[in-house]
């Protein structure tokens, strides 16, 4: 059974905001190029999936970190929750109608971890309880404004490990405190 988590990085006050925050130093960047290649898949909002689809073209100005993230990306399947998108790009499926059956689909179907990103969909996965980590990685920034890594009600959670990733982002887990992680856990 695949285990969906839910991660994304953040100010120190808790905002998502990827344009304010930048991009990530580069021993960051290339934890995130692991991280993927390790993936069983993708599970996209449709903001946070037409943020994503930049990789989807290759850029003059890319390094070899950056190819080889795309590359990655591109080849694994990845699923996005949308009802006003019509279509999808390569690699990719359009979940439309009820969301909580495609997803536990997904979970039964699979194995290994699937990304959740974006926040909006998060929220929605977590109201349905099928959010079964949560990765919070801080960087060292105070937006004071933007998008809230938590957009409804913060489940019950249990801290499970912190990790110090590149030189300068903490990664807190926690997994819910009555969910299927639990008791796994």
């Amino acid at each position: 059974m695949a285990k969906l988590v839910f991660g994304l990085m953040q100010s120190l006050d808790g905002y998502v905001d990827h344009l304010e925050l930048g991009p990530p130093a580069p021993s960051a960047f290339r934890h995130f190029v692991e991280h993927v290649r390790g993936l069983a898949g993708m599970l996209y909002g449709r903001r946070m999936y037409e943020i994503m689809r930049y990789w989807d073209d290759d850029l003059p100005g890319w390094d070899a970190d950056d190819r080889d993230f795309a590359a990655i990306w591109r080849s694994k399947p990845k699923w996005v929750v949308s009802r006003s998108l019509t279509s999808v790009g390569p690699n990719a499926t359009l979940v439309a109608d009820d969301i909580a059956a495609a997803i536990r689909g997904l979970k039964n179907k699979l194995a290994g971890e699937i990304d959740v990103a974006g926040p909006d969909l998060a929220r929605s996965l977590t109201d349905l309880g099928l959010i079964d980590e949560y990765r919070l990685y801080f960087r060292p920034v105070v937006l004071g404004r933007g998008t809230p890594f938590f957009m409804g009600s913060r489940p019950r959670l249990r801290f499970v490990a912190s990790d110090l990733i590149g030189e300068d982002m903490i990664r807190l887990t926690y997994v819910p405190l009555n969910g299927a992680s639990d008791d796994a856990a």
